[in-house]
């Protein structure tokens, strides 16, 4: 049982956020989980963080039928990943007596950490985990225990996806509120993968996505897609980012277009969807592959209001001057409020905030450990 007291922050640890809804953001780090609350006009952080030396790669904050629970995907050193939830707010928090995820013995393969986290869109009870090695896992008790979506493991391609310079994880995981059978994952490389029959099969779906770094740039698998987030009004409209490339798609990932013109990189890692507004989405954008740094050494988010035909730097209470701060593929959030939070945490330790769609920016955190995921949601 990992315990986290809350105290109250001051000005020095905390800028004041416009708004009054009460938000719980986490913050996954290289050495623990950070978390705040806004309450009113301002923010409070607990004074402790939560699994204090683990890394935190994944963080879900499920509220689902008006109960909150807290998952998040801890990496011991000494004892090894494992999945552990909060019902309390992340005051205290649970370990399942049992490793909520593992590799069944006849795969051959141990579990190196669990990527993401994440609540079923149209199955109160579900949650879905994607771990590396590269797996996706379902658990019907809101994530106490998982079990392995075997179809996906054995799928024929697998014998050839190549782990990226992150390791080979499948790091994202959509849900169709229309329909429960219907869910898109990706891996990093192996590219984007859907169902349409709850998991019993599955097909690559990366048509239009580009793979520069292989022989042949178009293949039906083998893309480093880095992130995936869906449109809030069109569920299927898709947005991507790619290890070179924005994409968007309107089939659900059917075919994909690119709509990196007007970005001054088309590579990075993160992609966020704004919660209400459909068409809008935002980027971090990151120089090249090669110098991994913020695009033009400058803190900026992009952000498009029309599906990817234009983006406009977003800037207004950022860092001035060069920067140095990489956010990765699960650094950056919006949660469900309105007008919008939009959230992202940096590998220099910094968390920034916007209570206002993206206009304007405060942070909340500085000297943090290596930023992993933030998560964001209204609970009260």
């Amino acid at each position: 049982m990992a315990r986290c007291r809350l105290a109250g922050v001051g000005d020095e640890g905390v800028a004041e956020v416009i708004g009054m809804t009460e938000v719980l953001l986490a913050v996954g780090t290289r050495k623990g989980l950070f978390i705040g609350r806004r309450r009113g006009g301002g923010w409070e952080f607990d004074d402790n963080p939560c699994f204090n030396a683990q890394a935190v790669y994944s963080v879900a904050i499920d509220t689902r039928g008006g109960r909150t629970r807290l998952l998040a995907g801890g990496d011991s050193a000494h004892w090894g990943p494992s999945v552990f939830h909060s019902d309390d707010l992340g005051r205290t928090w649970t370990e399942p007596s049992r490793p909520a995820v593992k590799f069944p013995k006849d795969t051959q393969s141990s579990l190196e950490r669990v990527w993401q986290l994440h609540p079923a869109a149209a199955e109160p009870d579900v949650v879905y985990a994607g771990t590396e090695p590269a797996a996706l896992y379902r658990s019907e008790d809101r994530g106490e225990s998982f079990e392995l979506v075997r179809p996906l493991w054995e799928h024929p391609t697998r014998a050839k996806w190549v782990p990226g310079g992150g390791g080979e994880g499948l790091h994202t995981v959509l849900t169709d509120r229309r329909d429960a059978r219907a869910v898109t994952v990706a891996v990093s490389t192996a590219g984007v993968f859907r169902t349409a029959d709850g998991g019993e099969s599955w097909a690559p779906s990366n048509s239009g996505v580009s793979a520069v770094f292989l022989p042949d740039p178009d293949p039906e698998f083998g893309q480093c897609v880095h992130k995936i987030a869906q449109d809030a009004s069109t569920p299927d409209r898709l947005y991507l980012q790619n290890h070179w490339g924005v994409y968007r798609s309107d089939d659900a990932g059917g075919h994909w277009s690119d709509i990196g013109g007007g970005l001054p990189s088309t590579f990075g890692f993160a992609v966020a969807a704004h919660p209400h507004r459909g068409g809008t989405a935002y980027v971090f954008p990151i120089n090249a592959d090669s110098d991994r740094v913020p695009a033009g050494r400058r803190c900026r988010v992009f952000r498009t209001a029309d599906a990817g035909g234009s983006w406009e730097p977003l800037s207004r209470g950022l860092p001035r001057g060069d920067h140095y701060g990489t956010v990765l593929r699960d650094a950056m959030c919006t949660d469900d409020a309105d007008p919008a939070g939009v959230y992202f945490g940096n590998r220099n330790g910094e968390v920034f905030a916007s209570a206002d769609d993206g206009d304007s920016w405060r942070q909340l955190a500085s000297h943090l450990p290596d930023v992993l995921c933030v998560r964001a949601a209204v609970t009260g």
